[in-house]
């Protein structure tokens, strides 16, 4: 490979939570320090440990040596980037530098949108399992959160429930969905019929979406991300789709997002709305590591990110059929994490999910609780690793803790 996916970084001493919260009690949920004898491999945090692509630090290195940093407006090539990049990795048509916004996380366009589409106290759509930011994004704001729970098919897969949405979304008289695509936790690439699916039964009942693709470039082999907004022609004015290239290029230590409104009525309406607490401006630096991460560099680093990523979850799914009887994970099509269920293993043994979740940070997998996630019985795992740590976690794993 021409990018470097192998090297393990010493990321200690470098402002890095993946590492540094583990032990500690910043967010309540960080794994315990290992027991001694054992290193921490960081398996929670949901960011990667490679180093991102040369062109970043270079854009940003450039920039930094121009001694002035004071206000100043995006430049051209900084929409150019995304229109060309969503064009390339998404085929997407007809976007405008007019439709796209600026937005410093993507949890704070989803509140920006949710403030505009409802009132505070409104029922607000979601699947569970649930990415942990929704629920503290939209139990902050004062949203009701209602949770249509996704189901596994036959085969393993993710599905949504139709029916079950439209009956929640009648009861509580909900006019506002929050959409994963690609879906954290599970990793589930969601298919075009089934978005059209689900975008026709919003256009039935009144719901606007607030569509959170920031995981839309990590998209395993065999599969392709489909944005919300391209499957029809209402769904392009029903939707507020975020971006960011934080997951994809490691960059969510330098904050920056981007939302994709086509509506115009709704497009000023979110834009006045994330103008309210006058914070909610771009960082130079953040803009010119946008401009480098979506360079031709990028997009061949992507490619090979993705490639080494397809192996990692291929080598896992594959060690724990084989050797964690009693734990069942539905292999992620997209994003770099597992959901491990372990209620099987859990029930057959006794043994309490926590204890379990404690049993691997001892001896050094700093894996993540799942209950956060509406997973009652369920551990999150993220393999954005080099491979040879990837095996390292697996192989403590199956000595001390599944086959112990």
């Amino acid at each position: 490979m021409k990018y470097d996916f192998t090297s393990i970084i010493d990321r200690r001493g470098h402002d890095a939570i993946a590492v540094e919260g583990i032990g500690r009690r910043r967010w309540g949920s960080e794994p315990d320090a290992p027991r001694e004898g054992f290193d921490a491999i960081p398996m929670w945090v949901a960011d990667m440990n490679f180093a991102t692509v040369p062109t970043i630090p270079e854009a940003i290195i450039e920039r930094a040596k121009h001694p002035l940093y004071g206000y100043f407006a995006p430049r051209d090539e900084y929409f150019d980037s995304i229109i060309r990049w969503q064009e390339r990795r998404n085929g997407v048509e007809g976007l405008g530098r007019e439709h796209i916004g600026y937005e410093n996380g993507v949890l704070g366009g989803v509140v920006s949108a949710l403030n505009v589409l409802c009132s505070r106290g409104d029922a607000v759509l979601l699947h569970s399992p649930t990415y942990v930011g929704f629920t503290g994004a939209l139990g902050n704001n004062g949203y009701k959160m209602v949770h249509s729970p996704l189901l596994r098919d036959e085969n393993g897969v993710w599905r949504m429930d139709f029916e079950d949405m439209e009956r929640r979304i009648v009861e509580n008289r909900i006019h506002a969905a929050v959409f994963c695509s690609p879906h954290n936790p599970t990793g589930r690439v969601w298919e075009r019929w089934e978005i059209e699916r689900f975008m026709e039964l919003c256009a039935r009942h009144g719901v606007y979406v607030v569509s959170d693709e920031i995981w839309s470039d990590i998209v395993l082999a065999g599969h392709k991300h489909i944005p919300t907004q391209s499957v029809s022609a209402d769904a392009r004015q029903r939707t507020v789709a975020l971006y960011a290239p934080s997951k994809t290029f490691n960059l969510a230590g330098l904050v920056g997002s981007y939302h994709i409104v086509y509506n115009g009525w709704l497009r000023e309406r979110m834009e006045k709305e994330s103008s309210l607490p006058h914070y909610n401006e771009m960082n130079v630096l953040s803009m010119h590591a946008l401009i480098g991460a979506y360079r031709s560099e990028g997009y061949e680093w992507l490619d090979e990110l993705l490639q080494v990523l397809t192996a990692n979850v291929d080598y896992a799914c594959g060690y724990i059929a084989r050797r964690f009887e009693g734990v069942e994970v539905s292999r992620p099509q997209g994003t770099y994490m597992l959901f491990l269920d372990c209620g099987r293993w859990c029930a057959e043994r006794g043994v309490d999910i926590g204890a379990l979740i404690k049993r691997g940070w001892d001896v050094g997998v700093a894996w993540q609780d799942g209950r956060a996630f509406f997973g009652e019985s369920h551990i999150r795992m993220n393999l954005a690793l080099p491979a040879e740590r990837v095996r390292e976690a697996f192989e403590r794993l199956d000595r001390y803790v599944f086959n112990a």
